[in-house]
């Protein structure tokens, strides 16, 4: 949604009108460089009078080796043509200097990328002073001589779009029937007319909702209008998508989702991707995108500094690298928009106050604002049609010269825009009049039309392959010669002042928690699916997942359209989440359902394998509606019977004991329910079955904890069947094999942790409450944070032989507390949870004494990281962080959807695994803070019009891991590369967001009942603990047996994880092997044979790898079966399986 520059209106920034308007006491600059000082004359010296002699001899020999030169370096020059030229339909292949391939298994972070710019040298040059620029307000006065454009004509391509956001202020379905279904009406019926007409669309969650509804005739024009060029879908996906919360496993389903549809529905595939709204943009997005076939990106909500820094250097245009990407196979081009919004007063160039004369839309008639600069746009006719074309050429030719070539690209569009044909007309007819003008006088040297993304981009890169526009000593790129390269992220975003947009990355944290729970059961879902499919040998097997297969697709669509830049943000008013979550419980039930019925199908219980009868099966985590907390079903085994309790998960779990179930309730800590842990051996990507029997003498009886007691609040009743004692002492201690927790008793909160085989670590814990008055989007604190906890609570203390743990319901100055937490350590034969802690934060910021308040857990270690951190990108990457003096605090906090850590100069690191998105920071040395939850009274001036104060009650869970390197290891202080995570802290990583799926039978079984289910262990051999299965899925499974036999139907997705050899491989244990070796697909599975295999892109539309990027060994798959991925890479393939007789 836009920053709208006219008051009280619309998104996202109404009432900044006064900041806008030009300032008396503006700066002027010019954007031309300065002329150079001539020299002073030296005088003549022998040398001299020698080239004087020879003068005719060496310039001859001189411009002849200039000339060879040059065709050495560019070729045959291309005859000149015109400037805009069909569209080309195959990617442009451009080579400047060979690319030589790092060897699998290299560290890819050991050189990194060399590139000409990253954003760290952008934040340690900016000063963030907010200068005041003028009439654009943001940057500076810009001027122009006139003669940039003699040799090479000012190519103007104006693109119309409407920005429709799948839910925001009203559900998607409100703004489908309220808007989107007449814009997508609109553009049919308008575009129709004329075709110089052109026009972009992007969300296919609309797109497919019309479809349904539209004619055959309207459906054939609008695939007529994307055939011919007219009509551009760009990017595709179902959504256009977060970058900051959302997990790059969300990501691909997404666009995937999207583009998927497109082509089976149109028979497009996109290649530009258009990202005008998401609040801040990732590097993991860029590379998913080239992976996906993308050539070009377009973005524009970046901190208006380093907008500035980068117009006033031309480098708003730029190859995007990843920052381990030493051979330049992950660079994408990339356009920023220079300006603070995408709206039509934010476009045309650098003055709002013109650029709004040229939104027709808001002549008298149409419910648009009037301009707030008090000048109103006008009807263009022949009397003031050259005014009007000068005016606006004006602004083209200012707006051209933050870049370097002279194409320039004008969107001309907003939110929810052309939504009649009345409003397209006024705004098609009155630009095409102008256009008319300026395309009739050859002096202007302008040419101006309507355009599609590619348009811009084809005209561009055709300017860029005739005129070399690379600085000397520049970079840039093999890919598209004559731009700079870049690495680096861009949060935290500002739009102004100091307002910074890190609120959203806490905002909702339940529906944050819920993404995260529905993309591991989707995830899940689809492998059993695939299972189902690759393991059945007759049609009748294929029944149950057939008719689960519209209820898959649903739940990817739920998920996708939950990715929206107002969903996961937590950025919609109240009633649009409350549809958000009811999509996602839904979906969540359906997927439980399926998989209940599926290992039944898998373990040989379901002999009919269809859909009639009812689960045999319940999952053990229940939720009772879409906004409550999952409630573990019960388990009731009457004397002599047996409960069967099924596990699937990928990865081996190791749990173990039983204990009284805890609850946030200072009268009732105890609930009478019991926690069971066993220990478990779940094969990779398999089941297992376990019984609970009551009056069994050949099982293991379980054991209860021993418990301690402290509270000062009121007296604990010790429960049966427990030993309890009281806790003695201002200190009480748990430990394991590795590791020993010291908490103080009083508060209840962690105060250091020795290693058994290494240092003691300090770690504070603090609980406290940030004063704020941000509002869904922005984070703006009023002080320090200030501590909540008070001497005095509750405290219990379990003790078993495989789990330990500490539960503090803390007093504070309220009755009702706002938290109560858990800190558990695990036994187990040295398994990967021994080397974790686990917390477990519950969460009720409820009610009015908690409004403008944000809740924070900081951990104050003793590791001397000088303010440096580092936090993922969207579960796939970290990021080097780091905190400045010159910007506030709010600015200093970057999202966290996975992990963060410190490091240290001694090597010791500290970090903090998430199951769902949040924001972190790390404020002084040593620490780390992490928001929890925020609630808040006002609107933030974003155009949302509400606060966010729906809070729910929830549970927050951390698995923190302490370690130290047993190698040298790279200081953070001076290494600008970021760090990866170790390997233990990858798994650790993986056993937290992909846990066992567990199911327990309805019905108890009598103990003497022989149970023969048939074991189910699809894998040869484990893989690679370095090797992640993103996905293994049949794409499209409601039309498996309409495809033809020995097609690919099946979908293997493989991401090769880069991990820290600095520090010790403590999984070992679970680690067979790491991917340094080739793995076979061929000889993956049991009992399945791979009959073809061959690689494709993200989004399964590409077999040409060398157009994706990727090295040529990933070619070699369809021969061989084998695989070698480098590390971080993420590799797809499409897969047909048979089932052995």
């Amino acid at each position: 949604m836009p920053l709208s520059s006219y008051l009280g209106s619309n998104r996202r920034g109404g009432g900044w009108t006064q900041a806008l308007l030009p300032s008396s006491s503006s700066v002027t600059v010019k954007s031309t460089p300065k002329a150079h000082q001539p020299r002073k004359p030296r005088k003549r010296t022998a040398l001299l009078n020698f080239l004087f002699t020879n003068f005719f001899t060496i310039a001859l020999s001189v411009s002849l080796l200039f000339f060879l030169l040059t065709l050495f370096l560019f070729g045959i020059p291309k005859p000149i043509s015109s400037h805009f030229k069909p569209r080309s339909l195959s990617r442009r292949l451009s080579s400047r200097r060979p690319v030589t391939r790092k060897k699998p298994g290299s560290n890819p972070y050991q050189n990194g990328a060399a590139v000409d710019i990253t954003t760290k040298q952008l934040y340690d040059k900016i000063e963030f002073l907010n200068k005041p620029g003028g009439a654009w307000t943001q940057g500076w006065k810009v001027s122009y001589k006139g003669d940039e454009w003699n040799s090479e004509k000012l190519k103007v391509v104006v693109v119309p779009h409407s920005h429709n956001d799948p839910g925001w202020k009203f559900t998607v379905e409100e703004y489908y029937e309220k808007q989107t279904r007449h814009i997508l009406d609109t553009i049919v019926e308008t575009l129709s007319k004329d075709s110089r007409r052109k026009f972009i669309w992007e969300e296919m969650s609309y797109l497919e909702r019309w479809w349904r509804d539209a004619s055959d005739d309207k459906r054939e024009s609008f695939t007529n209008l994307v055939r011919n060029g007219q009509l551009e879908i760009v990017g595709g996906g179902w959504v256009m998508n977060d970058e900051a919360n959302s997990h790059y496993f969300a990501i691909i389903e997404q666009i995937t989702e999207g583009n998927m549809w497109l082509n089976d529905t149109i028979g497009f595939v996109p290649k530009n991707s258009w990202a005008i709204d998401p609040f801040g943009y990732s590097p993991t997005m860029a590379y998913l995108l080239r992976r996906m076939g993308f050539e070009n990106m377009l973005i524009q909500r970046t901190h208006y500094e380093l907008k500035k820094e980068l117009a006033w250097n031309k480098n708003l245009e730029y190859i995007w690298r990843q920052s381990w990407d030493a051979d330049e196979t992950t660079d994408i081009f990339v356009h920023m928009m220079p300006f603070y919004s995408y709206d039509i007063p934010h476009t045309c160039g650098p003055e709002p106050a013109v650029c709004c004369q040229f939104d027709f839309a808001r002549v008298h008639g149409f419910f648009y604002g009037r301009c707030p600069w008090e000048y109103h746009p006008i009807e263009i006719d022949q009397e003031n049609v050259k005014e009007r074309a000068l005016t606006l050429l004006d602004q083209y030719r200012k707006k051209s010269t933050l870049y370097r070539t002279n194409t320039l690209l004008v969107p001309l569009g907003d939110d929810f825009r052309y939504v009649s044909i009345d409003e397209a007309e006024v705004q098609f007819r009155n630009y095409q009049m102008i256009f008319d003008y300026i395309n009739s006088n050859p002096s202007l040297n302008a040419e101006a039309k309507f355009g599609t993304l590619d348009d811009y981009f084809q005209t561009l890169k055709d300017e860029a392959d005739r005129i070399n526009y690379s600085l000397p000593r520049e970079i840039g790129s093999g890919q598209v010669v004559g731009f700079p390269s870049l690495s680096g992220d861009f949060f935290t975003y500002a739009d102004r002042e100091q307002d910074y947009w890190s609120g959203y990355y806490v905002s909702r944290p339940f529906f944050k928690a819920v993404d995260r729970v529905l993309e591991q059961t989707l995830h899940a879902s689809e492998m059993l699916m695939a299972f189902l499919f690759g393991y059945c040998q007759r049609i009748q097997c294929e029944k149950l997942p057939t008719m689960y297969a519209y209820k898959l697709t649903a739940a990817r669509r739920n998920l996708a359209l939950f990715q929206h830049h107002d969903g996961v943000t937590g950025t919609a008013e109240n009633h649009v989440v409350l549809d958000y979550g009811t999509r996602m419980h839904t979906s969540l039930q359906d997927l439980q359902i399926f998989m209940s019925k599926a290992i039944e199908v898998l373990l040989g219980l379901r002999q009919e394998k269809s859909d009639q009868n009812p689960a045999q099966f319940d999952p053990v985590q229940m939720r009772s509606k879409y906004d409550a907390l999952p409630v573990h079903r019960a388990i009731s085994a009457r004397e002599g019977t047996i409960q069967s309790v099924v596990l699937f998960n990928p990865l081996e779990q190791t749990r173990e004991e039983v204990s009284p179930e805890l609850q946030h309730d200072k009268s009732k800590i105890f609930t009478g329910r019991h926690r069971v842990h066993w220990k478990a051996s779940v094969p990779a990507m398999g089941l297992q079955t376990y019984y609970i029997a009551n009056g069994f003498v050949g099982c293991e009886k379980a054991k209860p904890a021993k418990l301690k007691l402290f509270s000062n609040l009121s007296s604990i009743q010790c429960p049966t069947p427990y030993d309890c004692s009281d806790v003695e002492g201002d200190v009480v201690e748990i430990e394991n094999q590795h590791q020993t927790l010291t908490f103080g008793v009083k508060h209840g909160l962690l105060l250091k942790v020795i290693q058994k085989n290494g240092p003691q670590n300090t770690v504070a814990e603090e609980i406290s409450l940030y004063s704020s008055t941000g509002g869904a989007y922005l984070f703006v604190p009023h002080g320090e944070a200030v501590p909540i906890i008070q001497s005095g609570g509750h405290l219990v203390i379990s003790e078993g032989p495989l789990m330990q743990e500490v539960y503090s319901y803390p007093k504070t100055a309220w009755e009702n507390t706002p938290i109560s937490h858990s800190t558990r350590i695990y036994n187990g034969g040295n398994t990967i949870q021994e080397f974790l802690i686990e917390k477990e934060y519950h969460v009720e910021l409820l009610g009015n004494n908690f409004i403008d308040k944000e809740l924070i857990v900081r951990y104050k270690t003793d590791i001397d990281n000088k303010r440096i951190f580092y936090t993922d990108l969207n579960g796939f990457q970290m990021s080097r962080r780091e905190t400045y003096h010159k910007i506030p605090l709010q600015g200093n906090y970057y999202p966290m959807p996975s992990l963060a850590f410190l490091q240290g100069s001694n090597g010791h690191r500290f970090s903090v695994h998430s199951r769902q998105s949040l924001g972190a920071a790390s404020c002084k040395q040593g620490w780390l803070e992490i928001m929890l939850d925020r609630r808040l009274a006002k609107d933030d001036g974003r155009g949302l019009g509400q606060g966010v104060v729906d809070n729910r009650v929830m549970n927050v869970v951390f698995h923190i891991l302490i370690e130290s390197n047993i190698s040298s290891t790279s200081n953070p202080v001076s290494d600008p590369q970021p760090l990866s995570p170790s390997l233990l802290s990858h798994c650790v990583g993986a056993y937290l967001n992909h846990p066992l799926h567990a199911f327990i039978a309805k019905k108890p079984q009598d103990i003497n009942v022989q149970t023969h289910w048939r074991p189910f262990s699809p894998l040869t051999t484990p893989l690679p603990c370095d090797l992640h299965i993103v996905s293994f899925k049949v794409p499209r499974p409601a039309k498996y047996s309409q495809q033809q036999v020995g097609d690919p139907r099946f979908v293997l997705m493989l991401h090769r994880r880069n991990w820290d050899p600095s520090y010790c491989r403590k999984a070992r244990s679970e680690c067979t092997s790491v991917a340094d070796e080739p793995v076979n697909l061929f000889n993956m599975f049991k009992g399945l044979a791979v009959l073809n295999a061959r690689p494709t892109s993200l989004n399964l539309l590409h077999e040409d790898t060398e157009m994706l990027g990727y090295t040529e060994q990933i070619g070699e798959v369809s021969q061989e079966g084998r695989v070698i991925i480098p590390p971080m890479e993420i590799q797809t393939y499409k897969l047909e399986l048979r089932a052995h007789q």
